[in-house]
């Protein structure tokens, strides 16, 4: 045993010994010297054996890139395979291939978590289609697409966020859970307790009331514009819509803001083309790579890279409905839905005005009144009656954004609320109208159906991180 002087002088001789520092493999690719203790964690995407040297490429989800790691074939062991875990120590040194500007000169070697390859469902070196990847969602994180998608949606987020902050806004937790239905919003799923599932239709609430998942958290936000000017939420929303169609999903991200003090549509379009403009170009700068695979491999046809830069460059345009309506009629092609005036717009009605104005993102101002929910400020014009609503389409896409002025007029929003037979569900609505109404307005923005945009995907359900395309892959 140890005496106390000599346990003392161990912790010394061990102290002075070099300790690994570890680093993320982003962090090691873009090491500008060279370091003589270095640890590596992450997940071996290839091996290959030669007589005098093993050559590794390992990867921890920082980068799409991979690591090289250079080994003494000792090294080599029979769990060392695609997909299984490793730590690697060594020295990070210069590589001398073009490609990749550090490479790590392996030392140590330990399998954290084996990997059995044969019953793997994703291969080496293979590039999987996305409707392989789907069936596994709680593995195709580790494919390249989807590990390039959620680098993006992380950045875009941390983009959204960044603009509201930079520009003053306060950010609100909206609830999930909500009694309002957000009128006009979408179909609800409406929330039970498994004990209220059983029992008969006469049952009591949990809340007393019916609960649903929230469509939207607009109506919350107008609660808070009420003692902030500058609010917004960013959270998952829910629609009940039975489709299995490549732009629609049940769980999504909504990014929604409200501004107190405006009595102007530019002013919100402006908000929303700020938006689009700065988190887009953050995207763009700061996952380069990941980008380029989606536009070089996933929808090269698109050229959407290409799109993009000619968008950030140059304002949005603005046409009316029922301007939009007219160029509509005068289509030269045929549409499954016959454009008229008081109809909404279907989705291949934008994606031709989208076409039609040059494949430029377009706004389209002061929809029918009857089209649009009772919040919508009436325009008070006629004789075809509007509301001050917009929505932003964009090419292949079509509505990426939707917002408009609130009525803050008491006399208008009861009238109209009288009418519908909402008084007493939105008597609190009313309230806000009462103490302090400012003119006021906000929008909407799908943050999936962002992405979607801006990576020229097809289908809507391979933007998200756990497909929830039918009850086989839900999680």
């Amino acid at each position: 045993m140890l005496g106390a002087r000599g346990g003392w002088q161990a912790l010394r001789r061990c102290a002075s010994l070099p300790r690994a520092v570890r680093l993320r493999v982003r962090e090691a690719l873009g090491a500008r010297e060279p370091a003589d203790a270095v640890r590596v964690q992450g997940w071996v995407r290839s091996v290959r054996s030669q007589k005098e040297v093993l050559f590794l490429h390992i990867n921890d989800g920082s980068s799409l890139e991979n690591l090289q790691v250079v080994a003494d074939p000792s090294l080599e062991k029979r769990d060392l395979t695609f997909g299984s875990a490793v730590e690697v120590q060594g020295k990070l040194v210069k590589s001398p291939h073009k490609m990749q500007n550090m490479e790590l000169q392996a030392e140590t070697i330990h399998v954290v978590g084996p990997c059995d390859i044969w019953s793997f469902p994703l291969k080496m070196k293979e590039r999987h289609p996305l409707e392989y990847v789907r069936q596994f969602p709680h593995l195709r994180c580790r494919n390249n697409t989807l590990g390039s998608l959620l680098r993006i949606r992380s950045e875009a987020t941390a983009g959204i966020h960044s603009f509201f902050q930079d520009n003053g806004y306060v950010h609100i937790h909206t609830p999930i859970i909500t009694s309002n239905d957000c009128e006009g919003a979408g179909e609800l799923f409406q929330i039970e307790t498994s004990s209220e599932a059983k029992e008969s239709a006469e049952k009591t609430h949990f809340f007393n009331v019916p609960a649903f998942l929230t469509v939207s958290g607009q109506l919350h936000l107008e609660v808070m514009a009420g003692a902030f000017t500058h609010v917004f939420t960013f959270g998952p929303t829910f629609r009940a819509e039975n489709s299995q169609s490549r732009r629609h999903l049940a769980e999504f991200y909504m990014v929604e803001a409200e501004l107190s003090f405006t009595e102007s549509l530019q002013d919100i379009m402006q908000v929303m083309e700020d938006l689009f403009k700065t988190v887009t170009s953050t995207v763009l700068s700061k996952c380069p790579r990941d980008v380029e695979l989606f536009h070089k491999y996933i929808a090269p046809a698109q050229k959407t890279k290409d799109r993009l830069e000619q968008i950030l460059k140059h304002k949005f345009m603005i046409i009316s409905y029922s301007e939009a309506v007219e160029i509509l009629k005068q289509a030269p092609q045929t549409f499954v839905f016959k454009p008229e005036w008081g109809c909404d717009l279907q989705t291949e009605h934008e994606k031709y005005l989208v076409k039609y104005c040059g494949e430029v993102p377009v706004f389209v101002v002061n929809y029918p009144y009857d089209l649009k929910p009772f919040y919508m400020r009436d325009n008070e014009d006629g004789p075809q009656h509007t509301v001050a609503a917009v929505d932003l389409l964009v090419p292949g896409v079509g509505e990426l954004c939707g917002g408009s002025l609130r009525e803050e007029r008491l006399p208008f929003l009861e009238s109209r609320l009288q009418r519908l037979g909402l008084t007493d569900a939105y008597q609190w609505y009313l309230d806000l109208r009462k103490f302090g109404s400012v003119p006021h307005g906000g929008f909407g923005m799908g943050f999936e159906r962002y992405l979607q945009y801006i990576l020229g995907v097809d289908n809507i359900k391979d933007v998200i991180p756990f497909p929830r395309f039918s009850h086989s892959c839900l999680l």
